[in-house]
């Protein structure tokens, strides 16, 4: 019993010598980072006081604190960022959809201002600025060196003042400039149309109006076109949409779902993570959709076509996305001021990242480029088809005796309507083709 005893008290000591000899290091290493955190910000702190003193102008010591903050957020990634108080006040009433400005969501890329999306009958959309637009300069000044804050600065001023921008566009040889005259931006989140037998639901961002909008303009053009089985799908344009609130893209994807994951977020820690189902109902009844994307389509946008592509609930059309897979958390400070926080990446219901990626479209269609600096020209093609003349048109030509009134009636509508669909190709040639997918998938289904 006694060497028992001895045996396991033993091995007592030797556990108790193995963590000393295992803790000791760990312990020390973390006293010696500790330490250096430490003589870092008394570092910040001499240089803080040496500017104070000896800068050459007097400086606002809360502009500099402030200025300091947000280049430390911002050295983590682009969406990073301190709100001083009237910036969150202004992010407030964004996701309210009123506020100020140009009516672009602009990000940086190697030094110059790009433009994530314009939104939809704002000044800059007037104006024809584009997703993936360059600007260098703002009015007359250029934006190189400048961080993304300052530049939206210079382009901030009083309803109704006039701006003037210079755009680089790619397919576009040189730089021009574009005149913008400053207007209050109210968002409507989501405007509803019927194209021949589609309805139309084109999603401009997403705030808190987004899934009331289109949950009541679903409604509304689905009564006005004589119930759900009188039209052959829905168009969910997600176009230049440049997201906004995740609450608001889960429900979006959740009104065409009836079951299974939409997206989930994972955070740096296991615990931080969130997954996100669908609950049962589809308000488009099983109806095909077609949805649009673009380079301008950007984070919650991104959400949606990755959740319908993923669940095969939608045939995604255009060109790829614009590639946001984070999750930024808005954490109110003191003073009123708030700081926005990249906490997590999302993920679509397979399981991929579209960090950087984006979503790729199952069909890629382009919409022509527009160059500003293009002189008009006439379209001989068209001008000859204009002239071509048809056997109905021959002196004489044989009557067709085999149709009824109605038969040849219902002919020139199905004709009329057909070339209203090209009239739309001229106009938007990516809605055009996603309207025409719909009548081919609606021609495809079995008849009753």
């Amino acid at each position: 019993m006694k060497k028992f005893t001895m045996a396991a008290l033993g091995g007592t000591l030797a556990g108790v010598l193995l963590s000393t000899q295992i803790a000791g290091p760990l312990i020390a290493q973390e006293t010696d980072r500790n330490a250096s955190i430490y003589e870092q910000l008394d570092l910040f702190g001499d240089i803080f006081e040496r500017i104070r003193a000896q800068y050459v102008e007097e400086v606002d010591e809360k502009e500099l604190i402030e200025a300091a903050i947000n280049g430390m957020l911002t050295s983590l990634d682009p969406h990073s960022s301190y709100l001083s108080p009237d910036d969150a006040a202004d992010m407030r009433v964004q996701t309210r959809g009123e506020f100020g400005g140009l009516g672009i969501e602009v990000t940086q890329e190697e030094g110059f201002v790009k433009v994530v999306s314009p939104i939809d009958d704002t000044p800059a959309d007037e104006a024809g600025i584009e997703a993936g637009d360059f600007i260098t300069h703002v009015d007359g000044e250029s934006v190189l060196g400048l961080t993304l804050d300052d530049a939206v600065e210079l382009m901030r001023g009083p309803v109704g003042s006039e701006i003037i921008i210079t755009v680089v566009r790619e397919g576009v040889d040189e730089p021009f400039d574009v005149t913008i005259v400053r207007d209050t931006i109210k968002l409507t989140a989501v405007r509803t149309r019927t194209e021949g037998d589609s309805v139309v639901l084109r999603i401009t961002t997403f705030n808190d109006q987004t899934f009331p909008n289109l949950e009541e303009g679903l409604a509304k053009a689905v009564e006005e076109a004589g119930g759900m089985d009188a039209i052959n799908g829905i168009v969910l344009d997600l176009r230049n949409n440049p997201g906004g609130l995740l609450t608001q893209a889960i429900k979006v994807s959740d009104a065409f779902l009836e079951k299974g994951e939409i997206v989930s977020t994972r955070g740096r820690q296991a615990a931080d993570g969130d997954r996100y189902n669908a609950t049962a109902g589809d308000l488009a009844e099983g109806k095909p959709i077609v949805l649009l994307i673009n380079g301008g389509s950007a984070s919650a946008s991104e959400i949606v076509a990755g959740a319908l592509q993923d669940h095969r609930r939608a045939i995604v059309v255009g060109t790829k996305s614009f590639g946001k897979g984070s999750v930024q958390t808005v954490m109110p400070l003191k003073g009123d001021g708030a700081m926005r926080l990249t906490t997590a990446r999302y993920y679509t219901p397979s399981g991929r990242s579209i960090q950087a990626l984006g979503v790729s479209p199952d069909i890629v269609v382009q919409q022509p480029t527009v160059n500003p600096n293009a002189e008009p020209e006439e379209d001989e093609e068209a001008s000859a088809a204009a002239r071509r003349r048809s056997e109905a048109d021959l002196r004489g030509a044989i009557s067709n005796d085999s149709l009824s009134e109605d038969e040849i009636r219902q002919i020139e509508e199905e004709r009329a309507a057909a070339e209203a669909a090209a009239e739309l190709r001229d106009e938007d040639y990516q809605l055009a083709y996603a309207i025409d997918l719909l009548k081919g998938l609606h021609a495809l289904e079995p008849a009753e």
